[in-house]
């Protein structure tokens, strides 16, 4: 009998495709009910606001009721949630999800991106002061909407850590486009969007090797492109009016795109991670009175006062800097060194900052809401965590993710809270969301219900030490035949760069260190080898320093994979090992 049901569903499927049925996942997939009963669970309608042994009831993509003694409808799927907790689904204030790397042009001054070394080609007949403007990284026409791929896995990624909405904004470096608020569901790009060309998204990010290169130079051609969009602007007006004796206008659609925020209509929004960036940004604000929203603060605790008076709506980053894993401490008897002690206190206390970044904001009652940008999917519940550790209340942190983004973006009568009438968007985790032990188990988009197995718990001895310490590290019997010296290559876009790669058994944990093509080494930062997958980070010099990400995956004596070089894109690398002698 179940061989009949799959060759009966293998020929529907086959006839549904010759006939041209089968038009779209979403279509030949529909669930069997879209009415859903989450029973006697803990909901929290809102930060500071929870109903005990509630029930949230589903149908057709809407909250139709949530709280105690509820009538279920006879067709609701009933799921039991005891013991767990419902919150509304969290928005990504500031995002890249679902929106792949541009394709990276080599220019001037060589290396991933273009970024300096001097092995790179400019494309010929390019005036470096004066390139083209996607050369120049000057797009501001883009739509991110044009550029989402709903399969993207950036989009599952932030969904498994209970994220239903995202602000995302295109790649790219001064001026690389507008952004789009959009649901993380569903595969028809125009179906996810919420919210189109809700802002423009600008950052003080120059070109390689072309004009403008310098934060100086940005801001420089920032303020002539704003002050040509007026003219311009104001020429479009004066020829409607009467062209009589006027050249027709130019059309011009990086300038175009400016229209909007010279009329108050569109905000820009400036990722500005350390203080210098924000204190160029509020300049410039300044000067030419746009309005603004601050994006991926990482760094801006000494301004909080200045930017509570201005009312300019904040978005801080999930990027927290990396703590440095210690293991327990041995007893030294050796007398340590005062500046070492000095350095290492410095580096604590400034730790410190960034983690409590956000409670001092909120301290002195100033809404913001959370950036992944640029943040790994596995350090965004840590990094909240840590927030919360630092000092910031979960209903604090809660509202970051829920409420206060909500009201920015001017969706609050449809997301952010667990009340009637609201979009099914919804997170259910096995114990409180920033409890250590909390699990996500269901994620709502629009209605639509994502399941995650659960995690088992550890069992003793596995991976690396008692109840599985290494958190998922290759046992130490596992690290031999990784250990040792490999060549890598990496080819970016046609200049290949060579090096070496030094593996190190570091106490049962994978180690090591890696040289670049100018020979220096630099220690792996964050190593995690995982089965036969090695991930790191490090940096890199080239005219500034830039974050690289490595991703490896080893097979016998070779390896491949691919390194992350900042914004710049993602190359492919393949190395193999050195024979012992």
């Amino acid at each position: 009998m179940k061989g009949l049901s799959l060759t009966l569903t293998t020929l529907l499927s086959v006839w549904c495709l010759s006939t041209g049925l089968a038009q779209s996942s979403e279509e030949a997939l529909k669930p069997i009910t879209r009415t859903y009963a989450l029973k006697n669970a803990t909901i929290v309608v809102k930060p500071g606001q929870t109903i005990t042994n509630g029930t949230v009831v589903i149908k057709d993509g809407l909250i139709i009721s949530a709280g105690q003694n509820v009538s279920i409808p006879a067709d609701a799927k009933i799921i039991p949630a005891d013991s767990m907790f419902v919150y509304a689904g969290f928005i990504d204030a500031l995002s890249n999800a679902g929106i792949p790397r541009p394709e990276v042009r080599p220019t001037a001054g060589g290396g991933p991106g273009g970024g300096g070394g001097g092995q790179g080609q400019r494309p010929q007949g390019v005036n470096p002061g004066s390139p083209p403007n996607d050369l120049a990284g000057i797009q501001p026409e883009l739509q991110a909407r044009n550029l989402i791929k709903p399969t993207e896995k950036s989009i599952e990624d932030l969904r498994k850590l209970g994220f239903t909405n995202a602000h995302v904004a295109p790649m790219g470096r001064m001026l690389p486009g507008s952004s789009a608020l959009i649901s993380l569901g569903g595969t028809a790009t125009d179906n996810m969007v919420l919210k189109d060309n809700y802002a423009m998204i600008s950052q003080l990010v120059g070109a390689q090797g072309l004009y403008p290169n310098t934060v100086i130079a940005v801001m420089s051609k920032f303020r002539e492109l704003y002050k040509q969009a007026e003219q311009a602007k104001a020429h479009e007006k004066m020829y409607a009016a009467n062209p009589a004796g006027m050249s027709r206008p130019e059309v011009d659609r990086s300038l175009q795109a400016f229209y909007p925020v010279i009329d108050k209509q569109r905000p820009i929004c400036f990722v500005a991670p350390d203080l210098k960036s924000v204190y160029r940004v509020l300049a410039l604000q300044q000067e030419l009175k746009f309005p603004l929203i601050l994006g991926g603060l990482r760094q801006a605790w000494p301004l909080a006062d200045q930017l509570k008076a201005q009312n300019i709506p904040l978005i801080l980053s999930l990027d927290l800097p990396k703590m440095e894993k210690k293991e327990p401490a041995k007893k030294d008897t050796t007398a340590k060194d005062p500046e070492l002690e000095r350095l290492e206190k410095r580096r604590a206390d400034e730790m410190k900052l960034y983690e409590s970044q956000a409670a001092a904001f909120a301290g002195k009652s100033i809404n913001f809401g959370f950036s992944t940008m640029n943040a790994k999917t596995a350090d965004i519940r840590e990094a909240l965590r840590r927030m919360v550790k630092a000092g910031l209340k979960e209903d604090q942190a809660l509202a970051a993710l829920t409420t206060t983004p909500a009201a920015m973006f001017g969706v609050a009568q449809s997301l952010g809270t667990v009340e009637k009438g609201k979009i099914a968007n919804l997170v259910v985790s096995k114990k409180p969301y920033f409890d250590e032990k909390s699990q996500i188990r269901y994620v709502f988009v629009d209605g639509t219900i994502y399941e995650f197995e659960a995690e088992a718990p550890a069992r003793p001895g596995a991976s690396g030490g008692p109840a599985g310490a290494r958190g998922g590290a290759a046992a130490p019997s596992d690290l031999s035949k990784f250990l040792g010296k490999w060549n890598y290559e990496i080819d970016a876009q046609g200049t290949v760069y060579k090096g070496t790669l030094s593996l190190v058994d570091d106490g049962g944990k994978i180690g090591g260190s890696w040289t670049g093509a100018d020979g220096q080494s630099k220690s792996l930062t964050s190593p995690a080898l995982k089965g036969n997958e090695l991930t790191f980070s490090s940096t890199v010099n080239m005219g500034q320093e830039l974050p690289l990400d490595f991703a490896i995956t080893f097979d016998g004596t070779k390896f491949s994979g691919k390194v992350k070089v900042g914004d710049y894109g993602a190359f492919p690398i393949e190395g193999s090992k050195e024979p012992r002698d």
